[in-house]
């Protein structure tokens, strides 16, 4: 009888943090293994969670543009995405450009963000930002209204893969 409840009461804790009322909050997001964020955000989008993107979400990260329905994210005025192609480690480590990585990527994207990403050289090794008004039409924007209340704010990866010197995810704004 102890552990039916036990099960109950966890079964039950779950569907609340999966609730479509809860919002997760990105601001500070490097991106990583693609794969970690495909199965996140199809996640998210399973629950009916909300996005507020609030400050960089870079690389990987930004496929929430493509996997999660438009009208359940949007960016605040301190938002900026960062696409660049998909890179994999070489025998000795050193990044080398992933073709299918980046097709990957592409094929996710909608194609308002691959039209703007094509006008902006593409996707590359060197970082492309999204950010202020270039996002109209492609991202809400949340100082508006849209998401007006934040249930519950969590980090997408607790230890993101963070780019090396080799990568231009740390060049400056």
């Amino acid at each position: 009888m102890r552990i039916w409840g036990l099960l109950l009461g966890a079964a039950m804790a779950l569907s609340f943090v999966t609730s479509a009322s809860a919002t997760m909050r990105i601001s500070e997001d490097r991106g990583g293994q693609i794969g970690q964020y495909l199965q996140a955000f199809t996640t998210v989008r399973s629950s009916g969670e909300n996005v507020v993107i609030d400050g960089n979400c870079l690389s990987a990260c930004t496929l929430v543009l493509g996997l999660v329905p438009r009208d359940r994210v949007c960016a605040t005025s301190r938002a900026r995405f960062g696409f660049h192609a998909a890179w994999m480690p070489d025998r000795d480590g050193r990044p080398v450009t992933s073709p299918l990585g980046t097709q990957a990527l592409w094929n996710i994207y909608p194609a308002s963000v691959r039209r703007w990403i094509n006008r902006h050289g593409g996707l590359s090794r060197k970082m492309i930002y999204l950010q202020g008004r270039d996002m109209g039409g492609i991202v809400a924007n949340c100082d508006r209204g849209i998401h007006e209340q934040v249930r519950s704010a969590r980090r997408l990866a607790p230890h993101p893969v963070r780019y090396e010197s080799a990568s231009a995810s740390s060049e400056s704004r």
